[in-house]
C-alpha cells in the first residue's frame, strides 16, 4: 500500500497501546475486505518476524478474532474477496501454541507502545511507514494489572501522565522542555522522562521514584528505548520529605541546575502530599526560579484540593494550564480515559 489509510494507522496505534478490544476503532468494511489492507494489518500488527515488541499473545488473539469476524462479514463476493491466509494462520498458531490464562497474563510484564505524535503533524505520516515504522513512539514494559500490596502504582502508565504527555507534545508544552534540565518526581514506568529525552529535546533528565524496584524497571525501559543511563538521562531513588542538602540532588542541581520539575499521578494520596510539598520546598530553596508542572486525575476532589491548599500554605504560586482532554473517540495518538477531570498545574515559588 503506497498510501496507508488513516483508519489502519489509528487501529495500529490503539492496538500497540493495548487498547481494550471492545473499544477499538475498527476500519470500515470496504477497507477490511481489501487484500492489501489485510496484508498491511498482518505485517504491522501480528507478524513476529517484523515486530520485536508485539502485545501479549492473549491480547493478540482477543483482537484477531473480532478482526477476522469483521472481515468475514464485510465480504460480498466470496469468489473475489477472501480472508488473508496470514491472518488465519496467526489465529491457528496462537490457538495451537496455547495462550496464557488471564491470571497468568496479569502477572507478566507486557510491551506497551505509545505513539507520541502531535495531531498537528498527523499529515506527515500518511505514507507507507515501512517495516519498523517512522512514527515517534515509546515502548515500555508494564504490569498493567498490578498494584502491589505496598500500594505501588508505578508498574503502568496512568491517565495523567498521558494527558501531560499530550500537552508537552503541543508547541507551548514542547517549549517548556526543549533544551532544559528536567527532574521528574514519581516516574513510574518512565513514560514522561523518555518522552522528554527522546522526542522533546530535553538537555538532561533525572527521573526518580520512591520505590527501588520501580526504578530498576524504569532503567530497563530506558534501555528498551535506546536511552541507556548516561549523561543525558539518569534514574535515581528519591524519597519525598527528606532533606535534600548534602545529597546527590544538591550535587546534581549544582553541576547542572534543574529548570523544570514534572510529575503526573502523584497527588492521589493524602498521606504523601505533605512529603511531596516538603520536597518541592527544598527544591525551590535550591532553585528559586524553578518551574513545576504537576498533572493529576481528580478522582477525589477533596484530595486534589488538599494538594492545592498545601501549595497555598507554602506560598507557592499556582496557575492551572488550560488543556482539556479530548474524548477518547477523538484521540488519534496517545489514548486515555477522559471521563474524570484531569488537571495540569503550573507551580512556582511565589517568592
Amino acid at each position: 500500500m503506497a498510501d496507508v489509510d488513516p483508519q489502519l494507522r489509528l487501529l495500529k496505534r490503539q492496538y500497540f497501546q493495548l487498547f481494550e478490544p471492545d473499544f477499538l476503532a475498527w476500519p470500515h468494511p470496504q477497507l477490511l475486505r481489501r487484500s492489501d489492507a489485510q496484508a498491511w494489518l498482518f505485517k504491522h500488527l501480528f507478524d513476529e518476524t517484523r515486530n520485536a515488541h508485539l502485545p501479549p499473545e492473549r491480547y493478540q488473539l482477543r483482537v484477531l478474532r473480532p478482526l477476522v469476524a469483521r472481515i468475514e462479514k464485510s465480504i460480498q463476493d466470496p469468489e473475489e474477496d477472501e480472508i488473508s491466509d496470514d491472518l488465519m494462520g496467526r489465529i491457528g498458531a496462537l490457538m495451537t501454541h496455547g495462550v496464557p490464562s488471564e491470571f497468568e497474563t496479569m502477572k507478566e510484564r507486557a510491551y506497551v507502545t505509545f505513539t507520541c505524535l502531535p495531531e498537528s503533524q498527523m499529515h506527515k505520516y500518511e505514507g507507507d511507514d515501512g517495516i519498523t515504522g517512522e512514527e515517534p513512539t515509546i515502548t515500555l514494559l508494564e504490569r498493567r494489572n498490578l498494584i502491589s500490596g505496598s500500594r505501588t502504582t508505578g508498574h503502568r502508565t496512568w491517565e495523567a501522565a498521558l494527558h501531560l504527555g499530550s500537552y508537552l507534545l503541543t508547541k507551548p508544552g514542547h517549549d517548556i522542555i526543549a533544551g532544559k534540565s528536567i527532574l521528574e518526581l514519581g516516574a513510574g514506568t518512565g513514560f514522561l522522562a523518555i518522552l522528554c529525552a527522546k522526542h522533546l529535546g530535553a538537555r538532561h533528565v533525572t527521573t526518580t521514584d520512591g520505590d527501588e524496584s520501580v526504578v530498576d524497571y524504569l532503567k530497563e525501559n530506558l534501555v528498551l528505548n535506546d536511552i541507556e543511563e548516561r549523561k543525558s538521562v539518569t534514574a535515581r531513588t528519591l524519597w519525598w520529605g527528606e532533606e535534600l542538602k548534602g545529597t546527590w540532588v544538591e550535587e546534581e542541581c549544582s553541576s547542572d541546575p534543574y529548570d523544570v520539575v514534572i510529575g503526573a499521578d502523584i497527588t492521589y494520596d493524602k498521606e504523601a502530599i505533605k512529603a511531596l510539598i516538603q520536597t518541592l520546598q527544598h527544591l525551590f530553596q535550591m532553585r528559586p526560579g524553578l518551574l513545576v508542572i504537576i498533572a493529576g486525575v481528580v478522582r477525589n476532589a477533596d484530595t486534589f484540593q488538599t494538594f492545592q491548599n498545601e501549595c497555598a500554605h507554602s506560598n507557592f504560586a499556582v496557575e492551572e494550564i488550560t488543556f482539556p482532554a479530548k474524548p477518547m473517540r477523538e484521540q488519534k495518538a496517545l489514548f486515555y480515559a477522559a471521563a474524570v477531570p484531569i488537571r495540569i498545574l503550573r507551580i512556582t515559588s511565589g517568592g
